[in-house]
């Protein structure tokens, strides 16, 4: 819940030479798939499959007439809005930027009027955007420096509600807009708090307050009253996170997340005119969201079950449970309510096929299957699935992973292989597609995704195992992954690499900075390499968990010594393994300096180590050009560097 914690078989044809009175040969039992090697592919060919994302939750994905889905793809290589047709087509595009990623947000509920958003290259200082039915737009959170959201519509569609820090930077306020002629007004001036939902009949706001790293409270606003003062929801004692999700439909419930109770989140009811709190769901694992058709009928639910997604769909009026018609593996993602609650989109993402959109006919209980992600070029049996493992750390505790074969690796084609770690710090590496992974299984590299300690989705015994512990401990289970990629007889034990991105790219340089053994190369993909001025800087819109930040990383004011202690740029004399540093210019998070001052350090080793910034992304990769080239530099990289080298471990 802590924000910190927000990649056909070929058929092996055999032939036997019989003498005319041998006996038929038995047939030979066919290869597993990870024996058989499968034609290499572009970056360009994995990149050239087109991603798709819904509107957003607390908007409208169906229009008005139900005859079409907002959606966002990069079909042009840039994030735009898009209708696409329920019964089937082409999908129609709504906005047209070659530059700024868009995000669709939702449909007016009377017309089709769209609103989205965007930010500049990557600077994460979103707007929120009207497109007018003639194609026309208009800014309805203009000026500079200021960060806006969605926070979803009044029942009756009168009314849509926004977030933006214009009046101070550090916080979000909430506006009520005007549909009809976008007028607003201000509703509530947050005192540093996380906006979380406003309830339909917008009598009332949910607020979340970070506390500490392990401690959170929500709190609810009555619009309707004078002083509009924030009442608590979830008193208790000691440590307990909790988070708001949703109002009911009916106005009458809030939803949110408690791990008062267990290691995992459980889903509790908060009944606003009575205070009375009741269980709603819980499960072995965490229970990652719920949520409401627009009339109150269905319930949606998540769970995150050892890094799969387990939806369900109850019937609220039965307590049934709603079998949906046969969808492909893999997770479902995405559920969107047409309004009358007869049709509900969802994405689909599957181990060997990326994220599709599909719509489903509730009453007659049939789906169709509304595009195809997929790169024509790239037969989805020559990708990858990957599996749950477990290895042992240092200390002999069981990290979760996924791991990746590459198809063709075998004890007599052993490969090289990198560990991969998640951002974070508390993320959480989870099965499905991603193009990046694929294009280095592609190429021959077997992947390791370690869930380390302070990973998500574990239980918050194991979430919280790394606080203040940083670049020790959870350094350590990537070292140790590299002892269990060692262990498999297919894997190539003097050429193990480490890759990740954020928090995972400050593994990597930290990994080769402190232990300078452990691994052949690292690929640090916009990853803090200074702490001390990471904290010291970062955005002004993370104040509102700002005390929990702290709390889990460490005071800036307080904690500085350790922090230079863990922080790779303090330590790169020590690098001696080749580096690849990768870095967004307009990164508002980890400053293009960082990685600047890594690359100089590293340098002066005699090292080899190269950098590839990108002027117009931040942090991530919005454009698939960039993806493309960044993919590219990862394969060509290795290829130079981890199939030439032999490495032991530290």
């Amino acid at each position: 819940m802590n924000p910190t914690r927000l990649l056909a078989l070929l058929p092996a044809l055999l032939t036997a030479a019989c003498g005319p009175s041998a006996e038929p040969p038995e047939p030979a039992a066919p290869p597993a798939a990870a024996d058989i090697p499968a034609p290499t592919y572009s970056a360009e060919q994995f990149y050239q499959t087109t991603s798709y994302g819904m509107a957003s939750s607390s908007g409208h994905a169906f229009s008005p007439d139900g005859t079409a889905l907002l959606v966002s793809s990069d079909a042009t290589g840039v994030f735009n809005a898009y209708e696409l047709p329920v019964g089937g087509g082409e999908p129609r595009m709504l906005t047209n930027s070659d530059d700024n990623a868009i995000f669709a947000l939702s449909w007016f509920p009377q017309d089709r009027r769209v609103l989205y958003t965007y930010d500049s290259g990557g600077n994460e200082l979103n707007h929120v955007v009207v497109r007018e039915e003639d194609g026309s737009s208009r800014d309805l959170t203009p000026g500079e420096n200021l960060k806006a959201g969605f926070l979803g519509w009044s029942a009756d569609g009168a009314y849509f509600y926004l977030e933006t820090t214009e009046r101070d930077q550090r916080n979000f306020d909430v506006y009520r807009y005007s549909a009809a002629d976008y007028s607003r007004e201000l509703v509530f001036e947050n005192p540093g708090m996380q906006v979380a939902d406003v309830s339909a009949d917008g009598r009332w706001l949910a607020l979340d307050r970070p506390r500490t790293s392990a401690d959170s409270d929500v709190y609810v606003v009555d619009l309707a009253s004078d002083d509009r003062e924030p009442q608590l929801v979830t008193a208790h004692q000691g440590n307990v996170e909790h988070a708001a999700w949703e109002f009911s439909p009916d106005g009458r419930y809030l939803v949110y997340a408690t791990n008062e109770f267990g290691e995992f989140n459980h889903a509790w009811r908060y009944e606003l005119t009575s205070g009375e709190k009741t269980p709603l769901l819980q499960a072995e694992w965490d229970v990652m969201y719920v949520t409401h058709s627009p009339g109150g009928r269905y319930r949606v639910s998540a769970i995150n079950e050892d890094a799969r997604t387990a939806l369900s769909l109850t019937d609220v009026t039965t307590g049934d449970a709603v079998e949906l018609p046969p969808l492909p593996d893999g997770d479902l993602l995405n559920v969107r309510f047409a309004a009358d609650e007869r049709q509900l989109a969802l994405i689909v993402n599957g181990e060997n096929s990326p994220s599709n959109v599909h719509v489903v006919d509730l009453a007659g209980g049939t789906s169709r299957q509304l595009t195809d992600a997929l790169s024509p070029a790239i037969d989805p049996t020559h990708l990858v699935a990957g599996s749950v493992v477990r290895y042992p750390s240092f200390d002999g505790l069981e990290v979760p992973a996924l791991l990746y074969r590459p198809h063709g690796a075998s004890a007599d084609n052993k490969v090289p292989a990198l560990v991969l770690v998640h951002g974070g710090p508390g993320g959480q590496s989870r099965l499905g597609y991603n193009a990046m992974r694929q294009h280095l299984l592609n190429h021959g590299y077997a992947l390791l995704a370690a869930n380390n300690r302070g990973s998500s989705g574990y239980g918050k015994t194991f979430y919280h195992l790394d606080d203040r512990r940083h670049g020790e401990e959870d350094l350590k289970d990537i070292v140790w992954g590299r002892k269990y990629l060692e262990s498999l007889d297919w894997v190539d034990a003097e050429r193990i690499g480490v890759i990740g991105g954020s928090y995972g790219g400050f593994m990597v340089a930290a990994a080769l900075a402190f232990h300078p053994e452990a691994f052949d190369v690292g690929i640090n993909i916009f990853g803090v390499t200074n702490w001390v001025r990471t904290l010291e800087s970062i955005p002004p819109w993370w104040e509102a968990f700002k005390e929990s930040l702290y709390d889990e990383m460490g005071d800036p004011a307080t904690d500085a010594e350790r922090h230079r202690r863990i922080s790779p740029l303090f330590h790169a004399g020590n690098i001696v393994r080749p580096l690849l540093v990768v870095q967004g210019a307009n990164d508002p998070r980890v400053l293009q300096v960082e990685s600047d001052e890594l690359v100089a350090a590293v340098q002066k080793n005699e090292v080899p180590v190269e950098y590839l910034v990108f002027p117009d992304e931040g942090h991530g990769f919005a454009k698939r050009t960039n993806r493309i080239a960044a993919s590219d530099a990862y394969v060509k990289f290795l290829d130079t560097y981890l199939k030439a080298a032999a490495g032991t471990m530290d």
